[in-house]
């Protein structure tokens, strides 16, 4: 009995490689995190809103915040990146994307394994979680 109990606990293939691609998306975007934070708190660039002014949108809602500051909700950051304050949201962006990732690296080894079910719910996994993070199906703000 201990022995079939030992043998359920290991992680499969797939496991495996799914753990092994978070664990280095996760340093990737880790990485960017300080090295931009960095960049933002050194000076090296400069930021969109500028450090004196900042706190004049702490009490702002997000909705507010954007208009004020005259910034785009969704994507529009990839535009912004000459700015300091906004080269964090790469790291932001790796982190949450890393799953998308992984799903999709699993998908393969997951059909040669013959685990149909779990292939197509990964795929769809991986358009849900695309979807998602487009901004295509956005609700609210």
């Amino acid at each position: 009995m201990e022995e079939k109990s030992a043998a359920s606990l290991e992680a499969s293939p797939e496991q495996e490689l799914y753990a092994d691609i978070l664990q280095k998306g996760m340093l990737v975007g880790l990485v960017a995190l300080f090295i931009t934070f960095a960049i933002y708190t050194f000076g090296i660039m400069k930021p969109y809103i500028p450090l004196d002014k900042i706190s004049g949108f702490w009490n702002m809602n997000v909705h507010d915040y954007l208009q004020h500051a005259k910034i785009e909700a969704g994507w529009a950051w990839l535009s912004m990146l000459e700015y300091s304050d906004f080269l964090n949201f790469i790291g932001i962006a790796l982190l949450a994307g890393v799953s998308i990732v992984c799903y999709a690296a699993i998908i393969p080894t997951l059909f040669r394994n013959d685990d149909k079910v779990f292939g197509i719910i990964a795929i769809l996994e991986v358009i849900v979680l695309s979807f998602a993070a487009s901004g295509i199906l956005a609700v609210g703000h």
